[in-house]
């Protein structure tokens, strides 16, 4: 390194010493500056043995990344996706052994090492990540004539959606509606969160959630949004055979529009002191009150 010294024409150099200034601006002592180092591309190995470093795959919006036990079975079991390829850790090659021969794959192995380098820190990946490509999609046609709908109006946080999600496939929701944007994507986080459950309910993206409350009115779907403030507690609300339950986001709630496309806004009536839940606990607790209210009264 080389330090001007202010009043003097010359430069001295780091070790001290006089030095003489180029024509081109260089001091006589000091090196040319280093043109960028570049590496050559390594060929990717040839065995199943994968390689260190960022997932190539990583960013394929036709991609779905999914890690843990149960998100990665439940794929596998299911036969509803495209699977890309398997990375698995050896012990976790065993736990799955049956399910991947009735694939018919060829995992690749790796170490825990290699699957953390690929994943978000902290992530509980157990061995095991697979990549495939989404399910197909989905519309309201595609309802059923009667059962039980969840309707998230702009809930973003991938854990709770991946909760809801769980609790939903516990339930035996019919389906899943929810925005195409202010929502998170149906891969990682999330899929982690559901814990399988991303295989078993059908999940429907929109664009304009008042309409597509208004579409499912005209099918006979009762619209119940829940809401802390609700008029009525959700226990007292009837329970029809094709129902959406409506869930707005923490914080914010139900939107406006949202509200006025609901047929009846309702509560969950704690007799604690703390009358709200978050929307995933929420959700859980109204499941399990509509499926008592209806099992009390089987005409519904």
């Amino acid at each position: 390194m080389t330090r001007k010294q202010n009043g003097s024409p010359g430069t001295r150099s780091s070790f001290g010493k006089p030095s003489e200034r180029t024509p081109g601006g260089r001091t006589s002592d000091s090196k040319p500056p280093r043109a960028p180092r570049t590496e050559s591309p390594k060929n990717e190995p040839r065995t199943n043995r994968a390689s260190h470093g960022r997932d190539r795959h990583r960013g394929d919006p036709d991609l779905v990344t999914l890690w843990g036990f149960h998100p990665v079975r439940e794929v596998l079991r299911s036969e509803r996706r495209t699977i890309v390829r398997l990375l698995a850790t050896d012990a976790a090659v065993g736990r799955l052994a049956a399910e991947i021969a009735a694939r018919e794959l060829q995992p690749v192995i790796v170490s825990n090492d290699d699957l953390a380098a690929r994943l978000p820190r902290d992530a509980v990946h157990q061995g095991l990540l697979i990549e495939a490509r989404p399910l197909a999609a989905l519309d309201l046609d595609d309802l059923p004539e009667q059962g039980l709908v969840l309707v998230l109006d702009q809930v973003t946080d991938p854990h709770n959606v991946g909760a809801i999600l769980r609790t939903a496939a516990a339930f035996g929701a019919a389906a899943l509606i929810t925005t195409e944007r202010h929502a998170p994507d149906l891969t990682g986080v999330l899929g982690k969160a559901a814990s399988g459950a991303l295989e078993h309910v059908p999940i429907i993206t929109i664009v304009n959630l008042a309409r597509a409350l208004e579409a499912l009115g005209d099918r006979g779907y009762t619209r119940i949004g829940l809401d802390s403030e609700g008029a009525v507690p959700l226990q007292t609300v009837e329970v029809a055979k094709a129902t959406a339950l409506v869930l707005g986001a923490e914080g914010k709630g139900l939107r406006r529009l949202t509200r006025e496309n609901c047929d009846v806004i309702a509560k969950l009536d704690f007799p604690g002191p703390i009358k709200s839940l978050n929307v995933s606990n929420a959700c859980a607790a109204a499941l399990t009150m509509l499926q008592l209210r209806a099992a009390a009264d089987p005409a519904a």
